[in-house]
This record gives C-alpha cells, sequence and structure tokens, in this order.
C-alpha cells in the first residue's frame, strides 16, 4: 500500500547534518510516510550512512553528482505518496509538520499545496525571529507570489499530480528552483496556509546555495522573465511598468543591497544586466555606471565618495 506522504531529502556530502533531519523525519507524529533520500554522488560518509538505517519506511536511492533539482527529480520519480514534502538534508521539522500540514490539504481537496511558519536557525545578528507568513490566497496571489518565494522549500506540502503537472525542478538552476516550481504550481489552483512554526533552516559554516548573492539574483530574475514568457496573460495584466518594477527593479534593489555591504563583485554583475535593459533612474546610473571600470576603479571611486 502507497504512503500517504513521499519526503525527498537530496543528500551531497551531507554527513555532518543528515542524523539531525533524518531524526526530525523519524520523529514524525504522522508515521504514513516514506522518505526517500537521494545520494547525489557523495564523497564522505553520507551514502554509507543512509545504508545503516532500518526503517523500512527509508529508501535510499544513489546517482552521480547532478544537483540538486535533479536530485529532487529522482525522488519525485520513486515517489509513491498521494502528496510531497521536501527536506534538505541539513534543516529540519517540528515532530507536528507533516501532521498538521496533511491535515489541511485533506480539509481542503481543491487545494495543491499547504505552507507554514519557519524559523532560521544559526544566523548572526539576531535575524532568527520565528515567521508566520501571511494568508496568501487572496485576489492578488498570483503577484504576490511573483514577486518572491514565500516559504522555504520544507515549509511545504505539496500534491504529487501537481508537481508532476509542473515538470518538477529545472535542473539548469542553482538558485530559485523552488521559486519556479512553487509559482508553477500555486497559481493554478488554491494553496492553504497553516498558521504555526513547523519548518527550520539551518545555516552553518559549510557552503549553501544562497551564498552566490549575484546568481541568486539573477537566477531569480531569468525565473520570472520565463515564468512571463509562458504566461503572456499574466504579463498583460500587470502592464510594463508593474512588470519591470518587480523583475529588473527588483535586480536593481538587490544589486543596492550587494553594494552597500560593498560586495562589488556581486553587485557588478547585477548592475550591468540592469543597464543592458535601460532600467533605473539618472541617479541610479550614477551608481551602476562605474560597474563597467575595472573594479579596482571603481573602488577609488567609491572612496572618494564616501571617505
Amino acid at each position: 500500500m502507497s504512503p500517504a506522504i513521499s519526503v525527498i531529502m537530496p543528500c551531497h556530502n551531507a554527513a555532518a547534518h543528515l542524523p539531525a533531519s533524518t531524526r526530525s523525519v523519524l520523529a514524525q507524529t504522522f508515521t504514513d510516510w516514506e522518505l526517500i533520500a537521494v545520494d547525489d554522488g557523495s564523497s564522505d560518509s553520507t551514502l554509507a550512512w543512509l545504508r545503516t538505517q532500518s526503517d523500512p519506511r527509508i529508501r535510499v536511492h544513489t546517482q552521480t553528482n547532478q544537483g540538486v533539482s535533479a536530485a529532487r527529480n529522482a525522488g519525485i520519480a520513486l515517489a509513491q505518496g498521494r502528496y510531497i514534502a521536501f527536506l534538505d538534508a541539513d534543516d529540519s521539522w517540528d515532530a507536528q509538520c507533516l501532521a498538521r500540514l496533511s491535515a489541511a490539504l485533506d480539509d481542503r481537496p481543491e487545494a495543491v499545496l499547504a505552507y507554514c511558519g519557519w524559523q532560521n536557525l544559526g544566523v548572526a545578528g539576531g535575524r532568527g525571529e520565528p515567521f508566520v507568513p501571511p494568508d496568501y490566497e487572496t485576489a492578488d496571489k498570483a503577484e504576490i507570489l511573483f514577486a518572491g518565494c514565500r516559504w522555504p522549500i520544507h515549509a511545504a506540502l505539496v500534491k504529487r499530480e501537481a508537481v508532476l503537472a509542473a515538470n518538477g525542478f529545472d535542473p539548469l538552476l542553482k538558485n530559485a528552483e523552488d521559486y519556479a516550481l512553487w509559482l508553477n504550481v500555486a497559481t493554478t489552483a488554491p494553496i492553504v496556509r497553516v498558521p504555526e512554526v513547523l519548518a527550520f533552516y539551518h545555516f552553518h559554516g559549510g557552503v549553501q546555495a544562497s551564498a552566490d548573492h549575484a546568481r541568486a539574483a539573477l537566477q531569480f530574475w531569468q525565473t520570472q522573465r520565463h515564468y512571463l514568457a509562458s504566461h503572456p496573460a499574466f504579463g498583460d495584466q500587470l502592464g510594463r511598468a508593474r512588470r519591470r518594477a518587480l523583475t529588473t527593479g527588483e535586480l536593481l534593489k538587490r544589486g543596492y543591497a550587494r553594494y552597500w555591504q560593498r560586495d562589488l563583485p556581486a553587485a557588478r554583475r547585477i548592475f550591468r544586466v540592469v543597464m543592458q535593459h535601460g532600467y533605473g533612474t539618472l541617479s541610479d546610473w550614477k551608481y551602476m555606471l562605474p560597474a563597467w571600470l575595472p573594479e579596482s576603479w571603481q573602488r577609488w571611486l567609491i572612496g572618494q565618495r564616501d571617505p
């Protein structure tokens, strides 16, 4: 008999954090699940540890290293559950997570996705406050979701048929792959909120996908453009000015964020794309134009402007 929920966990050199994440699945009060752990070509003890697990609900799939999107897609292909949840090998859930999310979907048969609150753990600067998102099932849902990814990958439970209809994850994306999927899923049918903090994102000293700020910003922008190209009626509804504000305008804001952090390599990459698309005021261009100069020259100019 097929389980109600398939939990898909991509694993790449995850030995340091994998046991804790797996324990959070084993601790779920909702027990009708399968955990599909996809070892994505790990070179540490990840696969060896997975093979020591005796719980029959844990299934292990191995593949050469192809990236997180391909690993999740491999898990989707193997999934048997009516619902799918994604949990990275260094994040975790509250013990009630699957119970609360599945109950929300069971109560709303027309809904394709349930999402919950989350908390970032281990992040510096007091930015780890728990967050409960608002109800996005409003008349403006499509525009709100288009403007940004509203929940992390592991703070949602989704119908498997909806994931398959959206063709899973784009393996070419290293960032924004979850945003692309949620945008294609959540705009097709109702979604439901579970107003509790049930998912935890763990920041640690390892390499995490969000570390390349320019790539993250540019792939998010490219994903928006792809969505507009495949949904022209939505683009027409927004209108040209709003489209540009939500896409290239937001990209410019991300460029400024990196600029003020003095992450010039990222800011320069972003500013160049914004200029190539003719966006920004004269004041913006005064900041952006030096991105075409050698970086050392731009740093000198910044020193003259902000001694």
